[in-house]
């Protein structure tokens, strides 16, 4: 059983893509999306329209494990056309590159450090700092991490958090987010004008919603399940992160593919140049990756998981808000 250095080192064999297969995936994913919107937007059935309004956002989630793994290098990454492709799907999800791959890149080095691993992730607080603070700070706390929050993702993760957000901090490094939310909104603006408000709610809002929520639950999933664990900086490492910290999230194999692998979260922190179609090879390549913590999408793990709180340090898991006031 291999540790630490070793065995971030032994998956490097599989750090290499195989282009024809990412070109096949990513032409193939964006034609199912546009077929998809396509039906959606178009003046047939309703109930056929919106079985493609649930498809649409779907695609829209694989679609960004294509994203997240070019932003990563781990796919063409040489490429302008691919550039230029998920450059336009980042504006239209209100993922502009610059402060998606400047957040997420902390995230990967920081995730589960305490004190400074909330950029680019949900925050977390200690029980004795939670107590410590005042009303007002614990309740923003909570908010954030709040089913609601989660489930309305596309306002307060990706319209505030990733776009508005940044243009506040810093418009000049990030007018990207600017063009994000103009070009969003006028594609929205253009359906509802042309199409009508029914084309606008199935072809624009739900999908946006749908997508926003998924992608939301699954970036709070992955880092807050039961027995996750954190660590303060003088006990952090980068592997323990990977197979302590993030979760292997088991799957339908359609839900597999829809999201792109991404429940392999642990095999990805340990080595995010491996494209995201080679994690199941990692995954029964090395005994190591199969002794991971494991959450699923069944509604009562994902009330366990919205459960946590805070981190104690004393017993070395996180509380529930019970646990915390008690």
């Amino acid at each position: 059983m291999r540790e630490g250095k070793d065995l971030i080192l032994a998956t490097r064999q599989y750090a290499k893509e195989i282009q024809s297969k990412s070109w096949v995936y990513t032409i193939s994913t964006f034609l199912l999306f546009l077929i998809s919107l396509t039906i959606t937007l178009s003046p047939i059935s309703l109930y056929i329209r919106v079985v493609a309004s649930i498809a649409t956002p779907l695609l829209l989630v694989r679609l960004f494990s294509l994203y997240h793994d070019f932003l990563h290098n781990a796919i063409l990454y040489k490429s302008k056309l691919a550039r230029l492709i998920f450059t336009i799907y980042g504006w239209y999800t209100l993922n502009p590159s610059s402060i998606w791959k400047r957040s997420h890149d902390y995230h990967h080095k920081h995730n589960s450090k305490l004190y400074s691993s909330s950029i680019g992730s949900f925050p977390i607080v200690t029980d004795k700092k939670f107590r410590a603070s005042s009303k007002l700070e614990q309740n923003i706390y909570l908010f954030i991490r709040h089913p609601f929050t989660v489930a309305f993702g596309y306002v307060f993760a990706f319209i505030w958090g990733m776009c508005l957000l940044s243009v506040i901090r810093n418009p000049r490094k990030h007018f990207d987010s600017i063009i994000a939310l103009v070009f969003h909104f006028s594609i929205g603006a253009l359906i509802w004008q042309q199409l009508g408000m029914l084309s606008f709610t199935l072809g624009f809002f739900i999908p946006a919603i749908i997508s926003s929520a998924i992608g939301s639950y699954l970036f709070y999933a992955q880092h807050n399940f039961p027995g996750v664990k954190f660590s303060n900086k003088e006990n952090w490492t980068y592997i323990g992160a990977a197979l302590d910290s993030s979760s292997y999230m088991k799957m339908h194999p359609i839900m597999e593919w829809f999201t792109g692998n991404i429940g392999y979260h642990h095999i990805h922190h340990t080595n995010a140049r491996i494209p995201s179609y080679r994690l199941k090879e990692v995954y029964k390549a090395f005994p190591e990756f199969q002794e991971a913590k494991v959450t699923t999408l069944k509604i009562k793990d994902i009330m366990a998981c919205f459960r946590l709180k805070a981190w104690s340090e004393e017993k070395g898991r996180m509380l529930t808000l019970k646990e915390i006031r008690t």
